[in-house]
């Protein structure tokens, strides 16, 4: 409980401080056409479900909400947008998530070659951060709705680990996925929109999916905000490991338009 209010704590100051440096620079950058966007998400997330087996034909399955709980963590997440022109844009995205909390497993466990024991208190470590660059081309832009569509480079850094007196294994991964990447913005009023954003795909070694409905606020020409939900789902069943898990995040956000 106390490293994920740490979390909390350091992911809220980090915020706090890019935010107010970003609102002093912002006016001194902003360009009429404002083919650049800096965002910053904000996020109180719990895991519905993360089970884990490593290795996968031989350790034992166990649910990680159950040893140490569903949460709520706090993450953040920052976006950079550049339009190359009216139709073609790049968007850059760094999302960590790292969950470390301590708990008791409830049943003998074998996890990467070693054995745990249920009823001891076990720190357990979660990590699935994500570096991406996406295309994007702009396919429709009607009077309410724009429609970008694309793909999405997705560099994956993955941890698992489990502690115990005398006890520690881990598990490491560091990997791409090709997904495939939609969004879709429509104008609800005259300053109010709706957002959606999709990273997903799926095969049959797994799958990764990465899904935002938000409902946006433009506050002036050159900043927005924006409230919604996001869930992210998905995992991999391979010779290494399996591992499942489910997110479901209420996010914040702002965005800088230069």
């Amino acid at each position: 409980m106390m490293n994920h209010i740490m979390i909390m704590k350091s992911t809220v100051r980090l915020s706090i401080f890019l935010l107010v440096l970003l609102s002093g620079i912002a006016p001194a950058l902003a360009q009429p056409d404002k083919r650049f966007s800096v965002g910053l998400e904000g996020a109180l997330t719990w895991q519905s479900r993360n089970d884990i087996r490593v290795p996968n034909a031989t350790g034992t399955q166990f649910s990680l909400p159950d040893v140490i709980g569903k949460g709520p963590y706090g993450v953040f997440r920052a976006e950079v947008t550049f339009d190359i022109n009216e139709r073609h844009g790049l968007r850059f995205v760094f999302a960590p998530l790292q969950i470390t909390d301590n708990g008791t497993l409830p049943a003998d466990v074998s996890f990467a070659g070693v054995d745990f024991v249920p009823g001891t208190d076990t720190e357990a470590n979660y990590k699935f951060s994500s570096y991406r660059i996406s295309y994007r081309y702009r396919f429709y832009n009607g009077p309410t709705w724009r429609w970008k569509v694309g793909g999405t480079g997705f560099i994956r850094d993955a941890r698992i680990a489990l502690k115990q007196q005398g006890r520690f294994a881990e598990d490491t991964d560091v990997g791409f996925v090709p997904l495939v990447n939609l969004q879709g913005r429509a104008k609800i009023g005259e300053k109010w929109m709706f957002i959606l954003d999709f990273d997903g795909l799926a095969a049959s070694q797994g799958r990764a999916f990465d899904i935002a409905p938000q409902i946006g606020y433009s506050v002036s020409d050159l900043v927005d905000i924006a409230f919604g939900y996001r869930v992210i789902e998905g995992g991999a069943d391979v010779y290494q490991v399996y591992n499942f898990a489910w997110f479901n995040s209420a996010v914040g956000s702002i965005r800088f338009k230069f």
